[in-house]
């Protein structure tokens, strides 16, 4: 790697010699408007354990997706599905893949320590009893599990943030969620212009739900976003394209970051 030799003249005419490799520069380019070195990045110490839906395996082994698994709850579930996908064939599960890294590495540039449930998109499972599990181990200060919805019905489109019901939870982990959800919500909606989804949940863009493994066996501050309708084309627009999936993933990553800073 060649080395440079970079002279700053300040305004005494003092010259100071600073040996940078070319690496150097361009992550200074890249890291412009960050905090100042030894600054305290806003939500260091914070654990964040992100749940990207489904997986890229699962349609291939339905012995180990179909296996019936707890969820809490008196509830008892299929491990995991396959999940929907857009009519010309991009899968949830790759949209849920993508955001969630973007959500991650947008998240660490504030200094949390990001938690994956799964580490691939071409594997199978985690189950729904393992992945709440996960961020249960991790400590987690907020769970966010990432979807898009599937919804075939004449113009439903829109976004949804789905949290726990107590019971099963317990209050303390309602009341956190609660906070969680309508902090995602509101930013969500604010950055990508996503509407409330319109056909569920009386249009207020919040679902509360038991049926699912990832609320019911949360300790932790847990929600559920369906990022869209990816039956609706308006929708689509955005969760298909790399900038609205930027967009989508920065809207996580601020409603994560308000939740964390209260």
């Amino acid at each position: 790697m060649q080395h440079t030799t970079a002279m700053i003249c300040t305004p005494q005419r003092l010259r100071l010699a600073v040996l940078v490799t070319s690496s150097t520069l361009v992550a200074g380019l890249l890291v412009a408007g960050a905090p100042a070195a030894g600054a305290a990045l806003p939500l260091a110490g914070r654990v964040v354990t992100l749940d990207p839906g489904h997986n890229g395996g699962s349609a291939a082994h339905p012995e180990l997706i179909n296996r019936v698994v707890y969820a809490g709850g008196g509830v008892y579930k299929a491990c995991n599905t396959v999940g929907t996908a857009t009519r010309r064939g991009y899968s949830e599960h790759a949209f849920n893949w993508d955001v969630a890294n973007r959500v991650a590495k947008l998240l660490r540039a504030k200094g949390a320590r990001v938690v994956f449930t799964r580490s691939s998109d071409t594997g199978v499972g985690p189950c729904v009893d393992v992945r709440p599990a996960i961020a249960n181990r991790a400590g987690s200060d907020a769970v966010v599990s990432i979807h898009g919805d599937g919804n075939f019905a004449a113009g439903a489109r829109g976004f949804h943030v789905i949290e726990p019901v107590a019971p099963p939870v317990t209050a303390r982990v309602r009341s956190s969620s609660d906070r969680l959800a309508l902090a995602l919500r509101s930013a969500f909606r604010s950055t990508t212009g996503i509407p409330y989804a319109n056909y569920l949940a009386g249009g207020d863009g919040l679902d509360a739900r038991r049926d699912l493994g990832s609320l019911n066996l949360s300790t932790r501050p847990v929600v559920f976003i369906e990022c869209g309708n990816m039956k609706n084309g308006a929708d689509v627009a955005l969760m298909g394209s790399p900038s609205g999936r930027q967009r989508i993933a920065a809207g996580i990553s601020n409603g994560i970051a308000a939740f964390l800073r209260r």
